[in-house]
């Protein structure tokens, strides 16, 4: 199927269509920290252009010939950001933890998020797939 009858189905369907093969990015932010919106976006963003930039360069061109699908998802506190990370580093994912720079909002060195991928969906769904969306 190609990328644009993909996105009408899933438009018209109003759902998410799960495709194992695609490739996805997920982006987890804590939740105990608070972040306003702003400062939120832009530890999301950090977490993601870092990670793809850690990406194989063959991996990235396909995730982005299909879009360059995310999903923000949240967790509760840094233990379990960093159990994420753990499982992702197990299952040789490429992932990013974000520490902020302490320059508006938190003090130096708090942890804010992470992303995993850009890989195969099913592959990334193994480490974030049960964790709820923001």
């Amino acid at each position: 199927m190609e990328f644009e009858t993909y996105l009408f189905l899933e438009t018209f369907l109003n759902k998410a269509v799960y495709k194992p093969d695609m490739y996805k990015q997920a982006i987890i932010i804590r939740q105990d920290l608070n972040m306003p919106k702003g400062k939120l976006a832009a530890q999301a963003a950090h977490a993601s252009v870092s990670a793809v930039l850690k990406s194989d360069k063959s991996t990235v061109s396909k995730w982005e010939s299909e879009g360059m699908k995310k999903v923000v998802l949240k967790v509760e506190n840094l233990s379990e950001l960093k159990k994420l990370q753990s499982e992702a580093r197990k299952n040789k994912l490429v992932n990013v933890m974000i520490t902020d720079a302490g320059r508006t909002f938190f003090k130096a060195g708090t942890i804010t998020c992470l992303a995993i991928g850009p890989d195969k969906e099913k592959e990334v769904d193994k480490v974030s797939g049960k964790l709820k969306l923001l």
